[in-house]
């Protein structure tokens, strides 16, 4: 169907031109005239140009045979001065006469020259007219590849914060189960509401903020039964949020990384978690004390995941900044909605 389109918006471009110049010839009054020299010879010099751009341009130039593609063209050009001459012997009193006085009679010699250079001039506009068509088929190949893997990037990080997410909270509630908690069912049933976002709502592209936010708040509830209401974490949150939007599970590794690898019991330093949302653009703030025992070999998975996938979903729309001191880590996000 596109090949359909284009034949057709090459036929009208080609016809447009063509009667335009008859419409300009006829102005003198010799309509035949430039019905014979416009449309006649228009066609073909028409045909040079597709049989450059459709046959001898892809046959030669993509099996790189560029000798054989030069003298193909050389040929086309040569053997098509040849049947415009004998077109235009049938036509000699308007072709190849010029009205002067007297009338003078153009020489083969002097004909087939012009006409090798008007051969020469279409073959040039149809090869750049293929060069430029080949770049823009490439260039929007290579966007689609890019896409593609840009999608199958997104799909193989989140398939690892997702294992990686479960891990841990797993291992929480393996933690409660063996202590032979009252709150286990209840972080049970939290998990499967935080797993139930994860597997509907993050095949999303994107989702609503307030959706993000309350898959935060269950995570956060999650941990607090882990440390049997020993956890002082302080949530504020800023601004409309409802109607906005965001990447799934892009804001769930700060979180996770302050609980897993900072202290949660310091009520004199609580996890601080504060988001501002105001003219398109999403603050995200996570403080918490530093410990030195929550360490392991998988630290930084879960942030090095999310500033790839920030990279890949929001290049150059957001703004993270880390930094720590003595005592506190801080992850600072700005991100534009």
């Amino acid at each position: 169907m596109n090949k359909i389109k284009t034949g057709f918006l090459h036929g009208i471009i080609w016809l447009s031109i063509l009667l335009l110049f008859v419409f300009i010839g006829s102005r003198n009054g010799n309509l035949m005239e430039s019905v014979v020299i416009f449309v006649y010879f228009g066609i073909l010099n028409i045909a040079v140009f597709y049989i450059n751009y459709l046959y001898i341009l892809p046959e030669y130039l993509n099996s790189r045979r560029y000798l054989g593609c030069a003298l193909s063209i050389v040929f086309l050009i040569l053997f098509s001065g040849l049947v415009k001459y004998g077109l235009a012997s049938f036509f000699s009193d308007v072709v190849l006469t010029r009205n002067s006085h007297p009338p003078y009679l153009i020489s083969f010699g002097e004909y087939y020259l012009g006409s090798v250079f008007t051969g020469m001039f279409f073959v040039f506009l149809s090869t750049a007219a293929r060069f430029a068509a080949d770049w823009f088929i490439n260039e929007k190949v290579r966007k689609n590849l890019e896409n593609e893997k840009l999608s199958a990037e997104v799909a193989f990080l989140k398939s690892q914060i997702n294992p990686h997410f479960l891990f841990n909270s797993l291992n929480n509630i393996y933690s409660l189960a063996y202590q032979q908690s009252e709150k286990t069912p209840e972080a049970i049933l939290k998990l499967s509401e935080i797993m139930r976002y994860m597997l509907q709502e993050s095949n999303e592209v994107k989702v609503e903020l307030s959706k993000e936010i309350r898959y935060l708040e269950n995570y956060i509830e999650l941990q607090k039964l882990r440390f049997k209401g020993d956890a002082h974490i302080i949530m504020t949150i800023s601004g409309d949020y409802m109607q906005q939007s965001i990447v799934p599970l892009v804001l769930i590794a700060f979180v996770e990384n302050a609980f897993k690898h900072g202290i949660a019991s310091d009520p004199e330093h609580p996890i601080r978690i504060i988001i501002t949302i105001e003219t398109g653009k999403l603050g995200f703030v996570v403080i918490n004390k530093k410990s030195s025992q929550n360490k392991d070999d998988a630290s930084g998975i879960g942030l090095n995941n999310v500033k790839r996938r920030l990279d890949l979903l929001y290049p150059g729309k957001y703004k993270l900044d880390i930094s720590e001191d003595k005592i506190l880590y801080n992850c600072k996000l700005v991100l534009d909605l």
